[in-house]
């Protein structure tokens, strides 16, 4: 039986409905995050790295692959192989007229998407957020955001891990008179604050409502607004990178509860 990855769930879920933007975008979401096998045509050298390319009438394609055995099951023999995100892999096809061939004939989610799909997914992923500056006056619960958004959300930060220890969604009034919707984060690493709005940005694209507006600020656990947020905003905890186990391992004799057998 053949195990279905994230990939196989979002492609069936698009394909079950060809005419809805929304599973649409969440097969594109995912193809972002996940880790991609970009078949080479011969072994990389440093950091240079020349895919495989197959011709199909006029277009061009490189492959990719979602997990290992079926790189391999494809080619049928051990080949050259760069392992890279689905980001990484459509930042470097942007622009030169090439698309991916996403696990062909070896999975059910076997898709050929053409370069103006690469493009538009390279572009999308690139984007940065804009700043602004305000000063909110007003925090009350989330409301009247759509399910969509929340779970878009919940599935972002849960690739995030290690880079804050949690966030905060609330509706704000700024002093300007505009409403809108806050997320907080408490615990963020120096540096990662970049990384964690694009994670908000993007899933506000992929989850349909890319012209909608979701203000991400950073904060210190003592911050006052810290303690506003926490009592009426709805919480995401994001995963903490997991900590080695450490071993003793006791030479023989090393345990005076415990001494060594003489024979």
């Amino acid at each position: 039986m053949m195990l279905q990855t994230p990939l196989d769930h979002a492609h069936a879920a698009m394909e079950a409905a060809p005419d809805a933007d929304a599973p649409r975008l969440r097969f594109y979401d995912r193809l972002a995050e996940a880790e991609l096998f970009l078949m080479l045509a011969r072994e990389a050298e440093g950091d240079q790295a020349e895919p495989e390319l197959f011709d199909l009438g006029d277009a061009r394609f490189v492959l990719v692959f979602d997990t290992e055995d079926r790189l391999s099951g494809f080619a049928g023999r051990a080949v050259p192989y760069a392992a890279l995100s689905g980001r990484s892999v459509v930042g470097m096809l942007a622009g030169q007229g090439i698309g991916i061939a996403l696990n062909p004939e070896v999975a059910p989610s076997s898709i050929l998407l053409p370069s103006e799909a690469v493009d538009w997914l390279a572009e999308t992923v690139a984007q940065g957020p804009s700043e602004a500056e305000a000063r909110p006056e007003e925090f009350r619960a989330p409301g009247g955001l759509p399910d969509g958004l929340l779970e878009a959300i919940d599935a972002k930060l849960r690739t995030t891990t290690g880079l804050a220890r949690r966030g905060y969604l609330a509706e704000v009034k700024y002093d300007t008179g505009v409403r809108g919707h806050l997320i907080g984060f408490t615990g963020a690493v120096p540096g990662a604050e970049g990384a964690l709005a694009r994670a908000i940005q993007e899933a506000l694209v992929f989850s349909g409502l890319e012209a909608a507006a979701l203000d991400v600020v950073f904060l210190r656990d003592s911050d006052p607004v810290t303690a506003q947020l926490a009592r009426v905003g709805l919480r995401f905890d994001l995963p903490e990178p997991e900590q080695p186990v450490r071993m003793e391992r006791l030479a023989p004799g090393g345990d005076p509860a415990k001494p060594p057998i003489l024979r």
